[in-house]
């Protein structure tokens, strides 16, 4: 094969919280093969989406562009075809690209149509998993929209086609995108199956202290969630071991990262679609090439940064219109600047903007423009917005304490409410007015003002 080109694989996982690690202190043992390339690749420690629901943030994560930016700011859009993403940019320099697993970005249909495939050349999927295919049944449509079902346990069935795409194209460069739909819950029956015997390892055995305060369904779909992850690391273990047996470690970067995190029905009547880190913070990692002995990177790291990254990553040039940022010349020990803040667009739940520094993450959302009648009259953005969240994660990482209105806290709101205007400004928003929150004396909190970062 054509050794001056680095192929990748794309590991993508719906719906993970970032604490399902050992390396985010999850006790369980869950994930010890992403633990340990994360260790020994580079790990993203502060690592988010930039819109916590599928559709928009794989519309993000496949352009590199904001979901005011590209059109999918809701479920069930659909990316308009001519849209630049991961498969054309790869393609266009020589690779074989392949997409296997969960889609969610055709507009109205299970089967995908050509033209709504983002560019990719092979493959094996379906706009939505959950609707055509169940823990134990396995369903996707191939690349002549005909129906393929995969035996075995659905993470397991996925990663054997996946493998296979693998082993055909090991003698050229490829890029191999499998998206799968664990742990997201299995829809029809709002359930987080996992294998036989896997739920039970994991029931009652360790709760984050948000879910442990604030509930939600966590004390029953916990340990089934568990059991996904479990199974969605071992999966991530083949895959490597499929790349060191065909000796394509050194040539190959693979990437490990999700859509969006999971609250357990706490933040609001569902699992995402906030602006609080559980629905939002989500575990990266990269292994192989260049990555190898990258860290533990602290960065603030947005779904933004991967189309930048893998670009620059295996050679090929990035675009200046993208908004994110590549890690590649900050693991050349280079000094370039990096943002001091992610910045979040939240829709259909609410039409909301969030920004999260290392210190800090502050929330507005539009009062008027909660309870549109479907989940497609919501706009992509709103007119007016008023400030509803501000959380020091410094003292209360988890987000507990509200701290938004704090008489204390004003001059905080407004440093950052300077920065949100200008990161929407920058995704292409237009003008719009920002009411502070109610005033109220936190008479309980020290008044002093420390850091803005």
């Amino acid at each position: 094969m054509d050794k001056s080109k680095t192929n990748v694989v794309v590991f993508f996982t719906d719906q993970q919280r970032w604490d399902t690690s050992g390396l985010h202190g999850n006790p369980l043992d869950l994930m010890p093969n992403f633990d340990r390339l994360a260790r020994a690749g580079t790990h993203l420690v502060n690592s988010f989406t930039c819109q916590p629901v599928c559709g928009p943030s794989r519309a993000c994560l496949q352009t590199g562009l904001y979901a005011t930016q590209t059109g999918v700011h809701v479920n069930g859009l659909g990316l308009k075809p001519g849209v630049k993403t991961l498969a054309d940019y790869f393609d266009a320099a020589g690779y074989h690209t392949g997409y296997y697993g969960k889609w969610h970005l055709a507009p109205g249909q299970l089967k995908v149509a050509p033209e709504y495939r983002g560019g990719y050349t092979e493959w094996l999927a379906a706009n939505w998993t959950e609707a055509c295919s169940d823990a134990y049944a396995c369903v996707l449509y191939d690349g002549d929209m005909q129906e393929v079902r995969l035996p075995g346990y659905r993470v397991d069935a996925l990663t054997d086609a996946a493998i296979r795409f693998i082993d055909r194209n090991a003698h050229r460069p490829f890029f191999l995108m499998v998206s799968y739909l664990e742990p997201h819950h299995q829809n029809n029956r709002d359930d987080y199956p996992p294998p036989d015997g896997y739920r039970e390892r994991y029931t009652d055995r360790w709760t984050p202290p948000d879910l442990k305060s604030l509930g939600g369904s966590s004390a029953y779909q916990l340990g089934g969630y568990y059991g996904m992850v479990k199974r969605l690391d071992e999966a991530l273990g083949r895959v490597y071991d499929a790349l060191k047996s065909l000796n394509l470690l050194e040539n190959t970067i693979l990437l490990f990262t999700s859509d969006h995190g999971c609250h357990f029905k706490t933040r609001n009547d569902e699992y995402k679609r906030s602006c609080h880190d559980s629905s939002m913070r989500i575990p990266t990692m990269f292994y192989g090439a260049d990555f190898v002995g990258g860290g533990s990177r602290t960065e603030l790291f947005s779904l933004i940064d991967v189309v930048p990254t893998l670009l620059d990553a295996a050679g090929l040039s990035v675009p200046d219109e993208l908004p994110g940022h590549s890690l590649m010349p900050r693991l050349r020990g280079e000094e370039t600047p990096w943002p001091e803040e992610v910045f979040v667009q939240i829709s259909e739940s609410e039409c909301a903007r969030a920004i999260r520094t290392t210190r800090w993450k502050y929330s507005v959302r539009s009062p008027f423009e909660v309870n549109w009648p479907t989940v497609m009259d919501k706009r992509a953005h709103a007119k007016e917005y008023k400030e509803v969240y501000l959380y020091d994660l410094e003292s209360d990482p988890y987000e507990l304490v509200n701290l938004a209105g704090g008489v204390q806290y004003r001059e905080v709101c407004d440093a950052l409410l300077g920065r949100l205007r200008r990161l929407m400004a920058d995704a292409g928003e237009p003008p719009c007015t920002i009411e502070p929150a109610e005033p109220r004396d936190l008479y309980w909190r020290r008044p002093e003002i420390v850091s803005w970062n």
